[in-house]
């Protein structure tokens, strides 16, 4: 990459021009760079102002980056694009301040020959933050397997419900008779006021995984999700979507998570096979969906839309499943990456009878998607 200084960035391109180049050879070195993170990056910039490069990297840091292993790659980029202090201050460059970062574990201490006005930075890069982030279908076989414990760190929680019966509660609406009672046991004199409230109750929650070709670099760990919802206290019906529709709950129901999988494997005859989603949605509303178990639930269906029959069908079918379900929330692997639009004909067809259309590529991903549904 050239070097830009940002006296020649006013003076030759228009400032924002420079900015959003910057921004862009980010993305390219590997920061998940989205429009709106590129767009604050230009209100932060335009706040603080292009004559202190300090506040230009900082900026850059605080809007651009979304993890320790970002920050390491905007230094590296900010030094080749904007390289230098800027002529005529005398604010030094920030990245003319040399970093090192404290040994992990396993390696030797390094210490620095500069003089006693040199400023050190240390800095320590955290392994898990990392795996957190990264898309499971590029991780090597070895960072899958260091993966599997953070997996016990999801605590999915269920949505509620009002419910119809009432119970106690210190606010809400005056409970006459709890009321009267503590008046007649105290001989006639008036008595603290009962309140109750309508009380609440756990809502279903379904999930639909599809288990086809395309999504099988997906497919295990939507399935660890999967158990660690019917490991919790969710009430939890789970299915794959393939070239048919398997019920998959009762194998995931076992305590130990790897176990499980390999029992919901076993079970499922379709695994890496085609994909026929509306068929299969049919068959799970005509079954179970229509008779009580995605009606008031919050369905939740992973899968990237690539659909062999046609794109309408599917989006006839979501919309059936919108019509009976509290919430239909659509997690798309390749939501989570930087540049993503939702252009296959299956994505297309359905997305106007989805309530919320989020990611699902991550360990991290997955953790907004638990919040989603328990807020849902």
């Amino acid at each position: 990459m050239a070097q830009h200084r940002l006296d020649a960035a006013e003076h030759v391109r228009p400032p924002t021009e420079v900015l959003l180049g910057f921004a862009r050879c980010l993305r390219a070195a590997g920061v998940h760079v989205t429009a709106d993170r590129e767009r604050t990056y230009l209100d932060a910039v335009a706040a603080v102002g292009l004559d202190d490069p300090g506040a230009v990297y900082h900026a850059g840091r605080a809007t651009l980056c979304g993890s320790p292993a970002d920050l390491e790659r905007h230094d590296l980029v900010f030094a080749e694009w904007f390289g230098g202090s800027r002529a005529g201050t005398k604010t030094r460059d920030p990245m003319q301040r040399p970093v090192t970062r404290a040994p992990l574990e396993g390696e030797e201490a390094q210490t620095g020959t500069g003089g006693d006005d040199e400023e050190i930075v240390k800095a320590r890069s955290s392994t898990v933050e990392v795996l957190r982030h990264r898309d499971v279908a590029s991780l090597s076989q070895a960072e899958r397997e260091s993966l599997l414990a953070l997996y016990a760190r999801l605590r999915p929680r269920a949505p509620r419900r009002r419910a119809h019966r009432y119970a106690r509660d210190r606010r809400g609406v005056v409970d006459a008779r709890r009321t009267l009672r503590t008046t007649l046991r105290r001989m006639g004199e008036p008595g603290e006021v009962q309140w109750r409230r309508r009380a609440t109750r756990p809502r279903r929650v379904v999930l639909l995984i599809d288990v086809s070709g395309s999504m099988s670099a997906y497919a295990d760990a939507l399935v660890r999700l999967a158990h660690a919802y019917c490991a919790s206290e969710v009430p939890t019906e789970v299915f794959t979507l393939g070239t048919r529709l398997t019920h998959i709950t009762r194998p995931l129901h076992q305590r130990d998570p790897d176990r499980a999988v390999v029992a919901a494997g076993d079970a499922i005859p379709d695994w890496s096979g085609g994909t026929r989603l509306a068929e299969g949605l049919k068959v799970f509303l005509d079954r179970w969906g229509r008779r009580g178990m995605a009606r008031g639930a919050v369905v939740v269906v992973f899968s990237d839309g690539w659909e062999r029959d046609r794109p309408e069908a599917l989006g006839e079918q979501v919309h059936r499943l919108s019509r009976v379900a509290h919430r239909v929330v659509w997690a798309n692997p390749h939501r989570g990456r930087a540049g993503y639009e939702p252009v296959q004909g299956g994505i297309v067809a359905v997305l106007p009878y989805v309530d919320d259309f989020v990611a699902g590529h991550s360990l991290a991903a997955f953790e907004e998607l638990t919040e989603v549904v328990a807020r849902a």
